[in-house]
């Protein structure tokens, strides 16, 4: 955040870095929940209008146009978007025009343009579209994803279905008013794949785990006992699954009075308990690992005796002359595989079949296909040979050994596959777990004094609870500290590894170890709107993101099966025809007796070898990993497409202000050019800047309050406040002046306070000694700060904000990474030369007004240039979303930072190489996942084809050729888990510098 020409505007922060209110330039404004007006008030004849609004460049212009409109009677409400430049006002239009807010909005000295609404009825703008996800189980590869999205798309009401094949997860952005979660389910279920519900952003349902429930009679009695409660709107008891989903009133009821009003009313024969959506999928991996192992083994059990009969028992001579006994017509032998491979194939490979034929039914392909004809020709020849043989008494191998391991190694692959799969989401388990199991509630009576305290499941946390937290606990919620000190590790959210010290007023972060004393903690914030499922919320939405290199994998997919089975077929009438013509020698065929037999073998090997499933796993379970890992290390990430862009950034941009230094403004000299005394020059520039919320504002103000009180007064909040409010002169037509300061009148007196175009517009001369002073204070780096009174130059003050002592490290190694850097600046040149020259920048770009800092990004990026931006996200909002990669750096516990790409949580500059090499990395293993992928193809189809038959005698039997298929899919996740061993890179290793 650049000091844009020493511009003292209005900031909304207090000087601990908390946001005064929500900073709604960070966030992309929904327009119906930002409007926060009900159906029934749009009925009642009110009229909303959108404006775009230009001009504006900071949340003290919105703050300006909002009480511009908000002052005109008939307003009901006014809310103003930074990022998408907009206004929405709600008003009366018996009482105001369209016209009045416009011009309302240009009076405060903005441009207005009304938008038309396009919509028939603004009614219909305010419905409501929910986001559920659902668990899907069944896809293997990225054709499955394909169908599975296809299908969603196509049903009216659903808005977009993003579907993550490594986490077995769906998102769907519906309108519940035309189609439900159950249709959706539905839907993807007729898919043939199997789906649940899992959770959604409707925040007034939950889902209540009922101990307790014995007999149907106790499920109607629960559901009369909640139907009666007060809030309540719905609930339906399953008494199959022990739950009860309750829809209620957020404002009527809480949830834990809720609860509590259950078990009170059914005086404690029902237990209920907040279900957990984390650990409901959770359980779910679980029961489908289990599920896979169950099958794998039955398999298993069943295949091993096919195995001995076909490959033992023939050298064992007691055994063979029992299995080539006659039982009728057929041989016992052949009579006991038949029947075994009948259940592995039929029995526990009927998931193959249910797969292949929705997957058919609905004009796509997948692996499950190419399974099933590889084990169905395999069977299918192997049951025909044993009747032909049992007929005619001419008897031809048979292979029902090849199908029934094929199904095996597939099932092993597939349960390796799982548990693989299931290590890549272990950031999201992680993060979860951090949350505490329950909370110790301090209860309080009416007047406020400590009654007892009590232990309450960490769900049902409501906001305005006071918590108590000993030492050696986790913090349970978001909140403010109202009683004790101690030292909290947040490493485990925030990465930070030194302990914070929290005492009354700090801020904790729900999820982290609380080290040494009792703590009260006032709960702010509990359920979605915490810190952690924030996190988690973002890494989840980044693993469903998808990369723009996985394009290749989807198109690949597509064409993958078609292209598999003509080459089976290919290979099967090459070798056949060959065969018929004697073009190759028959003793190559005298195993399998025939052409027919030899031909089809190769064909066998060649559809159950081919494996689309490790060209769709390649993306994903990297990105997965990747921006799990780049959580616990504070860095988080937006999506796939943005690991991609930052992977190839050529710039990066540094805001000075707050990113490259510290943020910190101290006002280091202050110098007078006339013959007013010091207090009193110090007084009025301090009244002058009182109305200000800027860092150098406030560093002003410290400055003249030290200057003036120091050692006079005891060091309390309260008695400084009481003390400046009697101190301070009266400024009135108070006005800040973006990019140049800030103007009032004191006494009746214009004082003016900013930099050299603030004054010169005004008339003001600069004496020739304060210019040569004022020159000095910017070649060292320092920002002066001009003041004049009733019409005369009287003085000015050196500010400095010292670097981030890693600053030109990290500088120095972004070069080394092939990187430029440059510095963007709202500061005159000579500060912005000064300062770049002590951090190593040499591309230097000053006296940015704050609407072009997004002009230099795009001038950038002409060439063909990645370009990323780096800032705090306060008034860099623009620049950030123009920029290929944005980085909000230092947002704490602010990290729903919409204009972002990656939120850096820590206020640290490493983390920008982090960040770009994490990227980089992630997308080496991703570009080697997929060499793997292709090259396994490339290489395995034409050698299960034959390719080397003719030259090394060497063959792949169809049951090999399954095994390899198997193991394929398993490489390439375990390619991705090493991602996971990903380790910050250290500086001294990127600079190269040998450290004694």
């Amino acid at each position: 955040m650049a000091p844009q020409h020493v511009q003292l505007a209005s900031f909304r922060r207090d000087p601990d870095g908390d946001e005064l209110e929500d900073v709604r330039l960070l966030d992309s404004y929904d327009e119906e929940a930002g409007l926060r007006v009900s159906s029934e008030s749009a009925d009642l004849g009110v009229r909303k209008v959108q404006l775009k609004v230009t001009g504006m460049t900071c949340s003290a212009c919105t703050n300006s146009v909002e009480s511009a409109v908000k002052a005109l009677d008939g307003v009901l409400s006014a809310s103003v978007s930074l990022l998408q430049h907009r206004a929405y006002v709600v008003f009366d239009p018996l009482l105001r025009k369209d016209e009045d807010i416009r011009e309302a909005i240009e009076d405060a000295g903005f441009d207005a343009e009304i938008i038309p609404d396009t919509s028939k009825t603004q009614k219909s703008k305010l419905q409501k579209t929910l986001t559920g996800q659902f668990r899907i189980t069944g896809m293997t590869c990225a054709a499955c994803v394909n169908s599975v999205e296809g299908i969603l798309t196509k049903l009216p009401g659903v808005k977009r279905a993003v579907i993550a094949l490594a986490t077995s997860q769906g998102e769907v952005e519906y309108d519940p008013t035309i189609v439900s979660k159950d249709e959706i389910v539905n839907s993807i279920e007729d898919a043939g794949f199997e789906a649940s519900f899992l959770q959604s952003n409707e925040q007034d349902k939950v889902l209540l785990h009922v101990t307790g429930l014995c007999t149907m009679l106790d499920a109607q009695l629960l559901e009369g006992m909640i139907v009666n409660l007060k809030g309540v709107k719905g609930v339906d008891v399953n008494f199959a699954l022990s739950e009860a989903e309750v829809v209620f009133d957020p404002e009527a009821v809480g949830l834990r009075d809720l609860v509590d009003g259950i078990e009170r009313e059914s005086t404690g024969r029902f237990q209920l308990r907040v279900q957990n959506p984390y650990i409901r999928a959770a359980s779910s991996d679980a029961q489908e690992a289990s599920k896979m192992l169950r099958l794998l083994l039955s398999s298993l059990f069943l295949t091993i005796p096919v195995f001995f009969i076909q490959m033992v028992c023939p050298k064992i001579h007691l055994l063979t002359s029992f299995l080539t006994a006659q039982c009728g017509p057929f041989l016992i032998g052949d009579l006991l595989k038949w029947f075994l491979v009948t259940i592995v194939q039929f029995v526990i490979g009927k998931r193959f079949y249910i797969a292949a034929y929705r997957a058919l039914r609905h004009g796509s392909t997948n692996m499950d296909v190419l399974v099933v004809l590889g084990t169905t020709a395999a069977y299918m020849y192997s049951a025909a040979s044993v009747v032909y043989a049992a007929y005619t008494g001419y008897r031809t191998p048979v292979y029902f050994e090849t199908s029934a391991m094929i199904i095996t190694f597939v099932l092993f692959g597939k349960y390796l596959e799982v548990l693989a799969k299931g290590r890549t989401s272990e950031a999201i388990k992680k993060l979860v777990e951090l949350v505490p199991a329950t909370a110790l509630l301090v209860v309080k009576d009416s007047e406020g004094k400590h009654i007892m305290e009590r232990e309450i499941d960490a769900l049902l946390i409501q906001p305005g609870d006071t918590l108590k937290v000993i030492p050696g606990t986790k913090v349970p919620a978001d909140g403010v500290v109202v009683w004790g000190t101690s030292h909290v590790d947040e490493s485990m959210v925030t990465g930070e590894s030194i302990p914070v010290p929290k005492e009354v007023s700090s801020v904790v972060i729900g999820g982290t170890m609380n080290l040494h004393g009792v703590l009260h903690v006032k709960a702010t914030k509990v359920g979605s709107d915490t810190v952690l499922s924030q996190i988690i919320s973002l890494v989840e939405t980044a693993q469903l993101s998808k990369a723009p290199i996985q394009k290749f994998a989807d198109y690949v997919a597509s064409i993958f099966v078609p292209i598999v089975i003509s080459m089976s077929l290919l290979t099967f009438f090459g070798w056949f025809i060959c065969g018929v013509f004697g073009a190759y020698p028959q003793a190559w065929v005298s195993e399998s007796k025939n052409c027919f037999v030899f031909s089809l073998m190769f064909s066998i090997s060649v559809v159950v070898i081919a494996c689309p499933c490790a060209l769709g796993l390649a993306t994903p379970t990297a990105i997965m990993v990747a921006t799990g890992v780049g959580a616990s290390h504070g860095v988080l990430v937006k999506g796939g497409d943005a690991l991609e862009r930052a992977e190839s950034v050529d710039y990066v941009i540094f805001d000075k202000t707050g990113t490259l230094t510290q943020g910190k403004a101290v006002v280091t000299v202050a110098k007078i050019f006339s013959g007013m005394d010091l207090g009193d020059f110090l007084t009025i520039v301090a009244s002058a800047e009182a109305s200000s919320e800027h860092p150098l504002a406030k560093a002003i103000m410290e400055y003249a309050f030290h200057y003036h009180f120091n050692g006079k007064l005891e060091s309390t909040a309260q008695k400084k406040e009481e003390i400046m409010a009697g101190w301070l002169l009266e400024a009135t037509d108070f006005s800040a002046v973006p990019g140049k300061g800030v103007q009032c009148a004191i006494n009746g007196k214009i004082v003016l306070v900013g930099n050299r175009s603030l004054l010169s517009e005004n008339g003001i001369r600069i004496p020739q000694e304060a210019e040569v002073f004022l020159v000095n204070l910017e070649e060292s780096a320092k920002t002066g700060i001009l003041v004049a009174y009733d019409g005369a130059f009287v003085g000015l003050l050196g500010i400095t904000d010292p670097l981030k002592r890693e600053a030109a490290v990290v500088v120095e190694g972004l070069k080394k990474m092939g990187v430029k850097p440059v510095m963007l600046t709202g500061d005159n040149w000579r500060t912005a030369r000064a300062v770049a020259k002590e951090v190593g920048v040499e591309d230097v770009r000053a006296e940015v007004m704050p609407a072009g800092k997004a002009d230099v990004i795009r001038s950038l990026q002409k060439g063909g240039s990645k370009v990323a931006m780096v800032g705090d996200g306060i008034n860099d909002s623009p620049a950030l979303a123009a920029a290929d990669v944005g980085m909000a750096i230092g947002a704490g516990t602010d990290i729903a930072v919409e204009a972002a790409d990656y939120v850096l949580v820590r206020n640290n500059l490493e983390d920008v190489i982090t960040a770009i090499d994490l990227s980089r990395k992630t997308f080496n293993r991703i570009r080697w996942n997929y060499f793997f992928a292709m090259a396994y193809n490339v290489v395995a189809i034409p050698v299960a084809a034959g390719v080397l038959f003719p030259f090394t005698g060497l063959r792949m039997p169809p049951w090999i050729a399954g095994a390899c298929m198997a193991f394929s899919s398993v490489s390439v996740v375990c390619s991705s888990l090493l991602l996971r061993r990903y380790r910050k890179p250290r500086l001294t290793t990127i600079l190269q510098i040998t450290v004694e």
